[in-house]
């Protein structure tokens, strides 16, 4: 694990975490795409990836993996309007290194390089027509907001100077929590002992990212913008809320989480989660956590209050119970 400060990792780079876990660099795109004639006849999705992949290599020299590029048609084509979208997806670039040739990363500008590049790409791509065998279809992409740090951040400011759903300001807001969804949830169990999330695991990987005061594990049984209700397995993944100790840590992890990946050591697998900051103050509702606790099952949620620790005993994370505190799952 580097002990190089969060703030100087660049876009471009990998940044190792524990139990064999590392944060890899990534370009996220939402994909929409629409018929761009009169036709009817459904899209075919192996035919529109390689039509898209070949365009990408041809246009920009970027070689894009048939697995980094999802497309899914919507079900009940025929009972759609014109004009609506006939299938969505997902495109993802990890191989970004030919970015150092091309971005001049010298002292404070490296990041505004990168985003201008990506930008660029971004406009090139929306609104491009393919043509199959005959059959058009035009393409819309975004960024999705977890990997548009800057546009949070523009976000959280604007609460901050106007308040949040028309209501007046009660004082300064210095968001400090940061929502995970999409985490396997066997990366993040203790070995041998669980396929379930566990606290301590959890703890100890995501403390690399800054000082924690809080930290909430539970199953993510939710369904994202970008899934299908067909793809969620019950336990697979987990969502994971931790409250840093203050704004810096939450500025920092938040900054690098957005645009990366995680993957697991000696494989090819990859979590391609989802992150944001959390508006809601998931942690200041006491409200919302009593009924949570009542919902949940005692092996479905964790959470855990490092700042109540501190005016009580020794912190259970500390040095000395680390190694022999086993939380039950």
């Amino acid at each position: 694990m580097s002990n190089r400060p969060l703030n100087t990792f660049r876009p471009t780079e990998t940044l190792e975490l524990e139990s064999g876990l590392s944060l890899i660099p990534r370009i996220k795109l939402l994909l929409t795409i629409y018929r761009a004639d009169r036709s009817v006849s459904p899209i075919d999705e192996w035919k529109f990836k390689r039509s898209l992949i070949d365009y990408i290599k041809l246009s920009f020299s970027i070689t894009v993996p048939e697995e980094d590029l999802e497309i899914r048609k919507f079900k009940f084509l025929n009972k759609r309007k014109r004009g609506e979208p006939v299938a969505r997806g997902r495109l993802f670039v990890h191989e970004l290194g030919f970015l150092e040739k091309v971005i001049d990363y010298d002292v404070g500008s490296g990041d505004k390089k990168f985003l201008e590049w990506r930008r660029v790409f971004v406009e090139k791509l929306d609104g491009i027509e393919l043509n199959l065998e005959g059959t058009k279809f035009k393409l819309n992409v975004a960024v999705p907001v977890g990997d548009d740090f800057e546009g949070m951040k523009k976000e959280w400011e604007e609460i901050n100077a106007f308040g949040a759903r028309g209501y007046q300001r009660s004082g300064r807001m210095q968001p400090d929590t940061i929502v995970l969804k999409g985490m396997p949830s066997r990366w993040f169990a203790e070995t041998r002992v669980s396929s379930k999330p566990s606290m301590l695991v959890s703890h100890t990987i995501i403390s690399a990212l800054g000082k924690i005061r809080n930290l909430h594990v539970a199953e993510d049984n939710g369904i994202s913008d970008d899934a299908d209700e067909g793809d969620i397995v019950s336990g697979l993944n987990c969502k994971i809320v931790v409250r840093f100790e203050t704004h810096k840590d939450f500025y920092d992890a938040l900054k690098i989480l957005s645009g990366h990946s995680l993957q697991k050591q000696g494989s090819r697998l990859r979590a391609d989660y989802d992150v944001t900051w959390d508006k809601d103050g998931f942690f200041r509702d006491a409200r919302h956590q009593i009924e949570e606790r009542k919902r949940m099952p005692g092996r479905g949620v964790e959470e855990r209050d490092e700042g109540h620790r501190q005016h009580s005993r020794v912190s259970q994370f500390s040095s000395e119970e680390g190694q022999r505190k086993r939380f039950k799952e």
